[in-house]
C-alpha cells in the first residue's frame, strides 16, 4: 500500500474520511489532508474524528474544519537517519517527507520499519558450505532453515526491516535455487541476484552488481545469524566519516596456566592464568561506494584484502563493536546453536 492511499482532499467530509480510514485496513490510521494544489495542510486520525463528532460536528463537515494543523514532518532535503531517530524517540511513528513546496513525496512508517537507511545491501551467497555436508550437497547453505526460515531470509528481512530498499545477492554454488527463491518480492522489495562464474572470495563478486543507488554499501556473508542494529552501525559509520567499517565481535582467550614474562632467557615475572580480549572480524561491512573501485575485476579478492588496501592508502577504516547475537553458521555445531537460539529471540 503506497502513501497515496493516506491522502485526502480538504474539501471532502468526515464521512469520506471514515471510508478512507476503513479502506486502510491494517495500515496506520492516519490521513494527510491536502489542498487543491496537492500540498499538505494537516493530518487526520480516527481520534481527531471522534473528538470532532463529540464536539458536535456532523458527518458532512469538511475536513479543513477538523484536521490537525500542527503536524510533524521532515523536509526531503533535510532527511537524515539521525533526524528520523529523533522522531522515533519522541514516539512520532508515521512521518511525511515533504518537498520544498509541501508536497508529500514519501512516508516513513516506524511502526512497520525500524528505520529508513540510505544504503544498498549485498549478500555473498556463493560458497559451497562443505563443512555442513551432506546437508549442502543438494541445498545451498543460505537456504538451510533456522527456526522454519531460510538463513538468508533472516538476513534479507532484517535489512528490509531497516528500510533498505535495494538488496542484492551474489550466487555461485547451486545458485539457480537461490535465484528461484527470490523470484518474487519480499515485502515490496525485489531482491536481485547476480551469478559469479567462479568463486571470487568474500567480496570479489560484488563487481557483478550492475548498479548501486546509494553512496554506502552494506556487505555481508549470507550465512551469518545476527541481530546487529543496522541503524546504529550506519550512524557510527557516518559520525566517524570512514571509508570502511568492519563489524567486530568480542573474542576472549583464557589461558589456564602461569605464563612466563621473559626478557630473552631471563624470567621477569609470572602472569597467572591471563585473559586476553580481542575483537574478531564479524564478516559485516559498510563501505563507501567509491572504495569498490579498489576491487579488481574477475579476481579472487577477500574483504580483508580491501581492508588492507585501504589502510595502505591511508584511508580511514574503523571497527564497529557488535555486542548482540552473532553466529557464523559454518559447522554443524554452530548450525545447531543457531536453531536453538532462534527459539528465544523475538
Amino acid at each position: 500500500m503506497t502513501f497515496e492511499s493516506h491522502c485526502i482532499n480538504c474539501s471532502l467530509t468526515i464521512k469520506d474520511a471514515l471510508i478512507a480510514l476503513n479502506n486502510l485496513r491494517n495500515a496506520t490510521l492516519t490521513l494527510f489532508v491536502l489542498n487543491d494544489n496537492a500540498q499538505i495542510i494537516g493530518t487526520l486520525t480516527d481520534g481527531d474524528i471522534r473528538r470532532a463528532l463529540v464536539n458536535g460536528y456532523g458527518l458532512d463537515c469538511t475536513l479543513d474544519k477538523v484536521m490537525h494543523r500542527d503536524y510533524k514532518f521532515i523536509c526531503q532535503k533535510e532527511f537524515t537517519v539521525a533526524n528520523l531517530r529523533s522522531f522515533r524517540d519522541r514516539r512520532i511513528m508515521f512521518i511525511p517527507i515533504l518537498d520544498g513546496e509541501n508536497h508529500v513525496v514519501d512516508v516513513v512508517n516506524l511502526q512497520k520499519f525500524k528505520s529508513k537507511l540510505p544504503i544498498d545491501a549485498v549478500l555473498m551467497a556463493g560458497g559451497k558450505g562443505e563443512r555442513l555436508r551432506p546437508l549442502t550437497e543438494k541445498t545451498p547453505k543460505p537456504l538451510l532453515e533456522v527456526g522454519g526460515k531460510c538463513i538468508i531470509d533472516h538476513n534479507v528481512d532484517r535489512r528490509i526491516s531497516y528500510g533498505v530498499e535495494h538488496v542484492n545477492v551474489t550466487v555461485n554454488y547451486l545458485g539457480e535455487q537461490i535465484e528461484e527463491h527470490f523470484d518474487t518480492p519480499r515485502d515490496g522489495v525485489q531482491v536481485r541476484t547476480f551469478r559469479e562464474p567462479k568463486f571470487l572470495g568474500t567480496i570479489g563478486s560484488i563487481k557483478f552488481v550492475d548498479i548501486f543507488y546509494n553512496d554506502t554499501i552494506l556487505v555481508m556473508n549470507s550465512d551469518l545469524f545476527t541481530n546487529i542494529d543496522y541503524e546504529d552501525f550506519f550512524l557510527h559509520f557516518q559520525i566517524h566519516d570512514a571509508e570502511m567499517s568492519v563489524a567486530a565481535v568480542p573474542y576472549n582467550i583464557s589461558i589456564e596456566l602461569g605464563i612466563l614474562d621473559l626478557d630473552g632467557h631471563n624470567i621477569k615475572g609470572l602472569i597467572e592464568k591471563p585473559k586476553y580480549n580481542y575483537y574478531a572480524n564479524a564478516g559485516i561491512y559498510l563501505i563507501k561506494k567509491r572504495a569498490l573501485a579498489e576491487i579488481p575485476e574477475d579476481t579472487f579478492f577477500h574483504a580483508t584484502h580491501l581492508v588492507e588496501k585501504l589502510i595502505a592508502q591511508g584511508k580511514k577504516v574503523i571497527r564497529y563493536p557488535l555486542n548482540g547475537t552473532w553466529i557464523d553458521i559454518g559447522t554443524y555445531q554452530e548450525y545447531e546453536r543457531a536453531k536453538e537460539l532462534v527459539k528465544h529471540l523475538k
